[in-house]
């Protein structure tokens, strides 16, 4: 019977050795700087009476954290802390961003969605790729 026996070059199993001691390290910057591309969609899609405002200032990213269940790791754009209109009024930053995104029937605000069309698989996509690249050009 015939055998056949070839070892891997070592540089290539450098590099498998170094992918595996930078794995979490890796994921975590790939969550994020995907995070961030969606981050500037938002900031770039505010409607109007947003963007003339400081409510970009209320637009932040979490910490890139593993999820429990399945050991995923996320990073989140989060819409946080109180807005204050032009009035004064104090209002959490999170439910001013509903009511542009969803609107209010009963209201004069109509639906004016910034948040969700800034999900751009291909952009976001691209960037967590350039960050995978560095890590394994290195």
């Amino acid at each position: 019977m015939a055998k056949f026996e070839k070892e891997l070059p070592k540089e290539l199993i450098k590099q498998f050795e170094k992918l595996s001691d930078n794995t979490t390290t890796m994921f975590e910057e790939m969550t994020k700087s995907g995070a961030e591309v969606v981050k500037k969609n938002v900031i770039a899609n505010l409607p109007g009476n947003l963007k003339e405002s400081n409510f970009k200032n209320n637009i932040s990213l979490t910490k890139s954290y593993k999820t429990p269940s399945d050991g995923g790791v996320n990073t989140k754009v989060i819409i946080k802390g109180y807005f204050k209109n032009e009035n004064g009024i104090k209002t959490p930053a999170p439910l001013v961003a509903n009511l542009f995104e969803y609107g209010r029937s009963n209201s004069p605000f109509p639906k004016e969605p910034f948040f969700r069309k800034s999900f751009k698989r291909k952009q976001i996509e691209k960037a967590m790729l350039d960050v995978q690249k560095e890590y394994i050009d290195e």
